[in-house]
């Protein structure tokens, strides 16, 4: 965790930031998340799904640990080629799949996620997530089972901001 003045991607200001990219760029250290995030996948699943760009080294790690297939959610579908917003085979009517996100702050890129995999006929079981630094009282994520490896305070910060 860094200490300092940063802007988050939801915009808000905040003194504590956590450099996903430390943590999903080192080998043994993705290895030990992937194995970790696979214990807290629901029964059922068939299919993982991250959001690019930050989910996707871990998304992968955890299909490679558990051998589920992956998609990866675009932010918005590419304007050339497939024009996909759902990049990997295409998802079946009413495959259960599961996100795998790095950081949670407002839950708005996991949710628009959900959105886009439900459009496309999955059924989303829920979300993982290495690190859930929410504010419980502003940021629900409108009833998806959630559950993160860490909290903000067990990083050792003080104060949510």
């Amino acid at each position: 965790m860094l200490e300092g003045d940063f802007v988050l991607s939801s915009g808000k200001r905040s003194s504590f930031y956590v450099d996903k990219y430390l943590f999903s760029t080192e080998p043994d250290l993705l290895r030990d998340l992937a194995r970790e995030l696979s214990d807290r996948l629901p029964s059922g699943v068939q299919r993982l799904a991250g959001v690019e760009l930050g989910a996707v080294p871990l998304v992968a790690a955890v299909a490679l640990h558990t051998g589920l297939p992956y998609g990866i959610v675009r932010k918005s579908a590419k304007e050339y080629g497939t024009a996909n917003k759902i990049e990997g085979r295409p998802i079946e009517a009413g495959e259960r799949c599961v996100l795998v996100e790095d950081v949670v702050t407002t839950g708005t890129q996991v949710l628009r996620a959900a959105e886009v995999l439900k459009e496309a006929g999955a059924e989303v079981l829920g979300i993982v997530a290495v690190l859930d630094r929410r504010d419980e009282a502003v940021s629900r994520l409108r009833g998806y089972t959630f559950e993160a490896l860490l909290r903000m305070e067990d990083l050792g910060a003080t104060r949510r901001d």
